[in-house]
């Protein structure tokens, strides 16, 4: 398989099953909910008006974020644009009901708006926790549809009763039923655990699947998944690129504290590029670009400021000896695709 070229934030790439294309650099907006820390309205209406500003026309979001927050800010940023300029993703699979017990850092959302989330993957959950995301986004249609967190390690003992919920209650088949009928454009998974990618994939017919942290510069592991969607159409957008922070500078992976094993990783990861002159931030956000099956890749940002930053080391060349030191020093996978060099 042939590796994708250097990426530009506005290049767009179109999804092998349908007629959609996403720019190559996209936003997620879970910051706009307010993840970790509050983002005033303000800065959440900047961050989307510099992400319009650099080309970027993909923006994703979900109910969860920030228990509705995120969907709210994202949709009246956006309602002023033409509607066929820009590509919308949201997510089913938890239901929004109204709670006053809510309070501020709940499941990390600094100010979370008083709605509690429900898990429901069934076939009237998807219909509803749809409708409900239009009303909030005060729009008549979202492009891509993903199941949102379905997974043994989000679940845990109660991943078969959710995975039913999904086959056997109809969810999966909400999800065609809506493509189907027009009322979405694409439908595919967002998660944290590429395995279930592949097992939904043997039981519907996705379009495509954003994977958030699982194939980054510090993680190949689901590199024979993303050869597989190559072959298949099936589109990959990358999801947590910097895996919560620790490729960008922090000491967060996978939402937590890091364990020494992936400092120590990470620490031979930014001693090659830093030998390069390279950023390892733009290391990483390139990385995944290459791959064929990849069409988007959707870091957040805290302010219009960071997400500036993150276009710039989207953008920037980067020689390919890094790339090379990489593998040589068994940093990244054999047979993991890298960007061609400037």
């Amino acid at each position: 398989m042939e590796a994708h070229p250097h990426p530009h934030p506005g290049a767009p790439r179109k999804l092998a099953r349908r007629d959609i294309a996403l720019t190559g650099l996209g936003l997620g907006c879970a910051q706009l909910g307010g993840l970790y820390q509050a983002v005033g309205d303000a800065d959440a209406r900047a961050i989307v008006d510099a992400a319009w500003d650099l080309g970027i026309r993909y923006f994703d979001t979900a109910p969860y974020y920030g228990y509705t927050l995120s969907e709210r800010r994202l949709g009246e940023a956006l309602r002023a644009r033409p509607r066929d300029s820009y590509v919308l993703s949201t997510k089913v699979g938890r239901l929004m009901r109204p709670d006053a017990g809510v309070t501020p850092g709940e499941s990390g959302w600094a100010e979370p708006l008083p709605f509690r989330p429900h898990y429901d993957y069934s076939y009237d959950g998807v219909m509803r926790s749809h409708q409900d995301s239009l009303q909030r986004l005060g729009m008549e249609r979202v492009d891509i549809l993903y199941v949102h967190d379905i997974g043994r390690a989000t679940h845990g003992d109660l991943h078969g009763h959710y995975w039913r919920q999904l086959t056997d209650g109809g969810g999966f088949r909400a999800l065609t039923t809506l493509r189907d009928e027009g009322a979405v454009g694409a439908i595919g998974l967002g998660v944290n655990e590429w395995e279930v990618v592949a097992e939904a994939m043997e039981v519907c017919d996705l379009d495509c699947a954003l994977l958030a942290g699982r194939y980054t510069l510090l993680e190949q592991g689901a590199l024979p998944l993303l050869d597989r969607c190559a072959q298949r159409g099936v589109g990959i957008v990358i999801g947590g690129p910097f895996n919560s922070g620790i490729l960008a500078g922090t000491r967060k992976f996978n939402y937590e504290d890091a364990p020494a094993r992936i400092v120590d990783r990470v620490d031979a990861i930014a001693a090659v590029c830093a030998r390069a002159g390279v950023p390892v931030q733009a290391a990483a956000l390139q990385f995944p670009m290459a791959h064929p099956a990849v069409v988007s890749c959707i870091p957040g940002a805290q302010s219009a400021a960071q997400l500036r930053q993150n276009a710039q080391w989207f953008a920037r060349p980067l020689p390919a000896a890094v790339w090379d030191a990489l593998a040589r020093d068994g940093l990244i996978a054999g047979g993991a695709p890298t960007p061609k060099g400037a």
